[in-house]
This record gives structure tokens, C-alpha cells and sequence, in this order.
């Protein structure tokens, strides 16, 4: 698979999300309190953004 979440303990002892496509990290979350809040962000992201707008501020 060339794409997937991945939650890991940063060295504050977070949980995080990072989404990576072949190996390249393309976005990271903020820190959670609990491996489930963390579970519950990929959740919230499948279900809602998949026909998410783009807004371009440049």
C-alpha cells in the first residue's frame, strides 16, 4: 500500500497521527492525550474529508 496513517508516542509522551504516501509524511496531527482520541482523528478524517474543497489563499 502506497499510503497510510501511522500513529506513534512523540517524546512528550503524545499520541499523533501522520499520513504518509511512499514513505513521505503529508501531514501530522497534534498531540492527544490517549491512543483512542488519536484513532478517533483517522476516523474523522476517512469519514468526513474525502470530498473536502480546496481553498486556495495564495
Amino acid at each position: 500500500m502506497a499510503h497510510k496513517f501511522e500513529i506513534y508516542k512523540d517524546k512528550a509522551g503524545e499520541f499523533r497521527v501522520r499520513f504518509k504516501y511512499n514513505s513521505e509524511i503529508m501531514f501530522a496531527s497534534e498531540g492527544y492525550s490517549s491512543k483512542a482520541s488519536a484513532q478517533n482523528a483517522i476516523d474523522s478524517v476517512r469519514k468526513n474529508a474525502p470530498g473536502a474543497p480546496v481553498e486556495d489563499n495564495s
